[in-house]
């Protein structure tokens, strides 16, 4: 069971940015256009959207791929982390812009979503924890 925690979390991610990309690409001058209205980051809408939209299919791949699974979860993590750092920022400043999350997601309150991404990041790290262990086994029986 331990060596099918790294497949179970990579194929949960996998889902999650894979939707979200799918459904930010479809509405994708919704998506910029929410992005134009949020404090900080309005100035650079256009390059942050494809630049997100191009990060989350590549982390998709990235943890599809067993080299580069590692690589994905890190990624992953990460940007699920900066993610809900501006979430929490929102919140505290208490601005109600529409979430740009795409899909069903977008439907959770500010406050919902922080803890969904703390579920995937939690989940990701799980991942990183589980396939660091998983190559360092690998590396011992190959020796």
């Amino acid at each position: 069971m331990k060596k099918r925690i790294p497949d179970i979390v990579c194929g949960l991610l996998i889902l999650l940015f894979a939707y979200t990309a799918i459904s930010k690409l479809i509405e994708f001058a919704k998506f910029r256009n929410v992005l134009k209205e949020a404090p900080l980051i309005g100035n650079y809408a256009m390059f942050l959207a494809a630049l997100i939209l191009v990060a989350e299919l590549v982390i998709a791949f990235l943890l599809i791929m067993p080299r580069t699974r590692k690589t994905g979860l890190t990624a992953a993590t990460g940007l699920l982390t900066v993610f809900t750092v501006y979430l929490v920022f929102m919140v505290f400043t208490d601005l109600h812009l529409p979430c740009s999350c795409g899909g069903i997601i977008q439907q959770l309150t500010r406050k919902q979503h922080i803890f969904f991404n703390a579920f995937f990041i939690v989940l990701g790290i799980t991942g990183i924890c589980y396939q660091r262990k998983e190559d360092r086994e690998n590396q011992l029986t190959k020796q």
